[in-house]
């Protein structure tokens, strides 16, 4: 039976997490992907099965190393979104509110969809991401125009006994695909200083997303990442 994943952490939230976690464990590398095999039916209006979007992934990335094989499956069955609902359930946030902070009904993602997801690393806890997700392009929009409120720019959260503040940075509409957005997170945890970039943008009937953590991750990095991700996108999803 169809079901929509619950409250899927939206972009900023897992960025902030993702780079506190990272902060709090000395930037260990991303679990391997499991290579699971379901979502290769494609979901009624949407043409892409999770093989073919597993095919569109990036191959390598100069300077990082592939962190395991690519995922692919529902969007649910994921590893890394099991496990960024699993760390949420742990995080404190001094403003609640601000666990939705994509807004509206972009936050959240069917868990269905078709999706495949392949992670890159290199050595002082740098790590890369990229998700590809079949989707119409109605529902890509929502992901797309989806803004922070300014009430959570700023933000604090708290995993065991051990606060990290967290800082929003978000530009305008972009042009990468179809439309993109562009938001970046700096945490401080301690003496620890992460930042963590996420690029979204769409392309036709899919939704697309890169991470970049870091020390010293930045926007110019993620985008030209994106811009990477895209054309190779291209090649396979006509």
């Amino acid at each position: 039976m169809a079901h929509r994943f619950p409250r899927l952490l939206p972009i900023v939230l897992t960025a902030a997490l993702t780079a506190a976690a990272a902060s709090a464990c000395g930037g260990d590398e991303p679990a391997p992907a499991s290579g699971g095999d379901g979502g290769n039916v494609a979901v009624a209006g949407i043409g892409y099965t999770s093989d073919q979007l597993s095919q569109a992934l990036l191959t390598e990335l100069a300077g990082y190393r592939r962190a395991g094989d690519p995922d692919l499956g529902e969007y649910g069955t994921l590893r890394a979104i099991r496990n960024a609902a699993h760390l949420q359930e742990s995080v404190v946030l001094d403003k609640p509110r601000c666990a939705n902070a994509a807004g509206g009904p972009g936050g959240k993602i069917p868990a269905e969809v078709p999706a495949a997801l392949v992670s890159f690393a290199k050595e002082g806890g740098w790590t890369v991401t990229q998700t590809l997700m079949a989707m119409s392009a109605d529902e890509a929009d929502e992901q797309v125009d989806a803004r922070v409120p300014s009430g959570c720019l700023e933000f604090k959260t708290k995993i065991g006994s051990k606060w990290a503040g967290h800082r929003v940075t978000e530009s305008p509409r972009g042009e990468i695909g179809q439309g993109s957005r562009t938001v970046g997170v700096t945490t401080i945890a301690g003496t620890a200083h992460t930042k963590a970039w996420y690029v979204v943008f769409r392309g036709r009937d899919y939704l697309a997303t890169i991470s970049v953590v870091g020390p010293n991750a930045t926007r110019d990095e993620a985008e030209r990442i994106a811009r990477a991700a895209l054309g190779n996108a291209e090649r396979f999803l006509p």
